[in-house]
């Protein structure tokens, strides 16, 4: 990313406050792996590990009423929408201090009061509920945005297109980002599509496309800022390529062996978290004084969040029910 113009658009404040999401990001989810070796945590641990600029880019160019529908990799965007570190842990934990109160596990984490739509499993299938949203914020003529995410490969299946395709037709206010980390699962890219870059599927839905740098939290930001503005100012969606490495397997359980070692070895040179440090020295905004301070206060937070979620209690079988159902102040995000 150019320096000049990073300088230009974007606050001293604002890089900052991303590099400390970049840096939070990766120290929890290192740490809830931690605690899944240890067999602390049951089910599967999905990290972004490599990825964290994307979530951290789009997220940190929201305001505050614009929504989010997240998928697994989307941590860092769960943290800047204001979920805490002790509330992930205790989600991961099954407690009730999690988003979902001890219902559900690992990344399935929403919260509409915070704008954050429930994410499933199942990729694309958040899209066109993000488009339902986007649909909902047009007919009530409100000035809200939403951002959604998947993968390369919930790009290949009916639920992304169709989100596409209607949310041109309407000109919905919706991005939708794709983190292309080149394996869908254990397919490599070249065996999901024929195409080179999974952004030419915007053509199809006369809809601008744009390919952006995943591990550049600068140019991640900068290309979420001009398409949700595109999007606030009734233009319509705009779909984001962001080409990245899933620099673990699927999820920790995968050891990833499909993968080439010299190909991870590759984007290991191209590490989010290294990039942002050295665009931060080379504007003079940080030095590695800073970055140290950055790292003690994530992981202080992090231990606290550790300690939060062991000492909170699991829900009780009365509580069920809880939740399951909305209440007529939980409907509307």
């Amino acid at each position: 990313m150019d320096l000049a113009v990073v300088a230009k658009e974007i606050k001293q404040d604002d890089l900052l406050q991303m590099y400390y999401y970049l840096r939070l990001t990766r120290t929890l989810e290192e740490r809830i792996t931690a605690l899944y070796r240890q067999g602390r945590i049951m089910g599967g641990v999905y990290t972004s590990h490599g990825m964290e600029a994307i979530a951290v880019g789009y997220a940190s160019a929201l305001e505050r009423d614009d929504v989010i529908a997240p998928y697994h990799r989307d941590m860092g965007a769960f943290l800047i929408r204001g979920i805490t570190p002790g509330e992930v842990i205790a989600q991961y934990l099954g407690k009730r201090t999690g988003p979902t109160k001890g219902k559900d596990g690992n990344v399935h984490i929403g919260d509409l009061k915070r704008g954050v739509i429930g994410f499933v499993s199942h990729l694309a299938d958040n899209l066109p509920v993000a488009t339902g949203a986007a649909l909902a914020f047009k007919l009530r003529g409100e000035s809200r945005v939403v951002i959604t995410n998947t993968g390369d490969g919930g790009t290949s299946r009916g639920d992304f297109h169709e989100a596409l395709n209607f949310a041109s037709v309407r000109k919905l206010p919706v991005v939708f980002f794709c983190n292309n980390n080149q394996y869908a699962y254990s397919t490599p890219l070249r065996l999901q599509m024929a195409i080179r870059d999974v952004v030419e599927r915007a053509k199809a839905y006369a809809m601008p496309g744009e390919i952006v740098d995943g591990n550049d939290v600068a140019a991640v930001y900068l290309a979420a800022k001009r398409a949700i503005q595109r999007a606030r100012s009734g233009d319509g969606p705009t779909f984001i390529e962001a080409k990245t490495m899933r620099m673990h397997g699927h999820s920790e359980h995968d050891s990833a062996k499909y993968v080439p070692r010299e190909l991870l070895e590759e984007w290991k040179k191209k590490d989010p978290i290294m990039k942002a440090e050295q665009m931060l020295k080379q504007l003079g905004y940080a030095d590695d004084a800073t970055f140290r301070e950055v790292d003690a206060r994530v992981k202080q937070e992090v231990e606290a969040g550790v300690e939060f979620a062991e000492q909170s209690p699991l829900p009780e079988g009365r509580e069920v029910l809880d939740g399951v159902f909305a209440t007529e102040d939980e409907v509307q995000p």
